[in-house]
């Protein structure tokens, strides 16, 4: 469980300074101290942020799942204003309410070329890729953690990374869309498009899980089992349009109920786990689709009993952020959540401000919240 130590210190330049939760040793506390922002470059974009969700992807990053420098600033799922713009941006303007993602696209490469940004082959050659717009007080550089650097009164990123969202659109509700929501929704409406009448079976009730259910609502779905450890979020799962749910211990015999025996058409695997992985495998029909949409710590394998496999014609997709397009896909959210058919508001628990940070931090690690969100002071 991660917690964070409070700390304050003076700014000693020009530079502008912030507050941040900083991570300086993988599982050890985060530190709220003062930090330094410089302002964007060529391509680039500064944002206040006003909200800042709290994902897995997080944790498992400051808990070093996945390596990376050290110290560095977690958090890649924000809303915010944008306050300064580098030369080159013309899609936003200080002032805009707008969406911060870990997204980067080039919009010039084969993959952008073919509808798939998220997959972007030239995300690796920007500046910000390379390079930090965050160092302490004594000017040793601060990574950004998840290509964000979110846990912050304010960011950098690039301007692909950032997509405008209504008025009507709080804050909190806002930054969801960012990672969360366009996550899960995407995984059933995009990467692998759940087909009308189906039977599906989604694995993990959080966050990203209560989206791949609303997405296969969406899209019409006969039935959708929730599958869960925890019974309070099997009840969140009906709240957002399950029709069914199960303990994991009992999903295989409702399952069989449900389709004669066969199986799931499609199952999402929405939580980092290569054990449920293997039962997502186990649990769709001959010809069925298994999704992984959670994210696992490195290195990290499945085995997969090859011959079963193939004779049984299945499918293993993998879900990136739910094949987001976010200059598009953030306005399409937005519009069904402001015209009732997405529940975002939902989601988000009592809200935490910044100082409030070991709360909002510590307690996802329990799996008993949906989405924790930090707010900042406007």
């Amino acid at each position: 469980m991660l917690a964070v130590v409070a700390t304050t210190t003076a700014a000693t330049d020009g530079a502008r300074s912030l507050r941040a939760a900083v991570c300086h040793e993988f599982g050890g506390p985060l530190r709220v101290e003062t930090v330094h922002l410089d302002p964007p470059g060529a391509d680039e974009v500064s944002v206040d942020v006003r909200a800042c969700a709290i994902c897995a992807s997080d944790l498992h990053a400051a808990a070093g799942s996945w390596g990376g420098d050290l110290p560095a600033i977690h958090g890649h799922e924000a809303s915010g204003v944008v306050r300064r713009i580098g030369p080159g941006v013309p899609a936003v303007a200080p002032g805009d309410r707008v969406v911060v993602s870990l997204l980067r696209s080039c919009r010039a490469c084969f993959f952008c070329d073919i509808g798939s940004p998220h997959l972007c082959a030239g995300r690796d050659d920007f500046d910000l890729a390379h390079t930090t717009r965050l160092r302490t007080i004594d000017g040793a550089p601060i990574a950004q953690g998840v290509y964000t650097g979110a846990f912050a009164e304010a960011v950098v990123v690039h301007a692909s990374q950032v997509a405008p969202v209504p008025d009507g659109v709080p804050f909190e509700a806002a930054a969801l869309l960012a990672c969360g929501v366009a996550t899960g929704y995407g995984a059933a409406t995009k990467s692998a498009p759940v087909p009308a009448g189906s039977t599906v079976a989604v694995i993990g009730a959080g966050g990203v899980g209560l989206n791949t259910v609303q997405g296969a609502v969406a899209r019409g779905a006969r039935r959708i089992l929730a599958v869960d450890v925890s019974e309070a979020k099997l009840a969140d799962a009906l709240e957002f349009g399950a029709t069914d749910v199960a303990t994991v211990d009992d999903a295989p015999g409702r399952l069989a109920a449900l389709t004669d025996g066969r199986g799931a058409d499609l199952v999402f695997v929405t939580v980092g786990s290569t054990a449920a992985i293997e039962q997502g495998l186990g649990w769709c029909r001959r010809g069925g689709t298994t999704v992984v949409v959670g994210m696992t710590a490195g290195g990290e394998h499945v085995r997969i009993e090859t011959s079963g496999f193939a004779s049984d014609g299945k499918h293993l997709v993998g879900s990136f952020l739910g094949s987001t397009d976010l200059q598009n896909d953030v306005a399409d959210l937005a519009g069904r959540y402001l015209g009732g058919e997405l529940l975002l508001d939902e989601l988000v628990p009592p809200r935490y401000p910044h100082a409030r940070n070991p709360e909002a931090i510590a307690s996802p690690a329990t799996g008993e919240v949906r989405r924790n969100v930090i707010v900042f002071d406007a």
